[in-house]
């Protein structure tokens, strides 16, 4: 496969992949953008490989995890993110939900991140995202497991996470 070849067929999927990822299109953009660069210089070694698309995959997911550059990507707690409608449509939930959600993952930590969504967005198995990370796969559900966590105390309604607002015994009518 050619690079040119592979940037027709691939290039929209790895921009959302890298676009949910960093929680913004720009960044996901620019992300994808500095892969595609080096990519290119290596194609002949990576255009010969069974799935280019998992290397480059690979190398976004790197590019991303790197602690050189990992603060560039972070995105600031209680900025809107600038998210591609496109990338993931939530026909079920409403967009302030979705908004919401993106937010809570963008202050998870990077690798906690990067399970979520590879599990979630890119539907890979746990087998399949510890190779990706280079970890275990229990390590892998430990991740996800403490993000899921974070997120649903982060998400849960109320003034408290976890707090219903009822006292020890009553009930709730609704």
């Amino acid at each position: 496969m050619t690079f040119d070849e592979f940037a027709a067929r691939h290039l929209i999927t790895v921009q959302r992949f890298a676009t949910v990822l960093t929680g913004d299109r720009v960044r996901g953009d620019d992300l994808v953008q500095e892969v595609l660069v080096r990519a290119h210089a290596r194609w002949r070694r990576i255009g010969s490989l069974d799935r280019p698309e998992f290397y480059v995959r690979k190398m976004i997911l790197n590019e991303f995890l790197s602690s050189r550059r990992r603060t560039w990507w972070l995105i600031p707690a209680g900025s809107g993110t600038d998210v591609d409608h496109r990338v993931a449509p939530d026909h079920a939930a409403s967009h302030a939900d979705r908004d919401a959600l993106l937010a809570e993952l963008g202050k998870l930590p990077a690798k906690q991140r990067a399970v979520l969504v590879l599990r979630y967005y890119e539907g890979l198995s746990d087998g399949q995202i510890a190779e990706l990370l280079g970890l275990a796969p229990g390590t892998v559900r430990g991740y996800a497991s403490r993000a899921l966590a974070a997120l649903r105390i982060e998400m849960s309604p109320g003034p408290e996470a976890g707090h219903t607002g009822l006292a020890c015994g009553e009930r709730s009518i609704w």
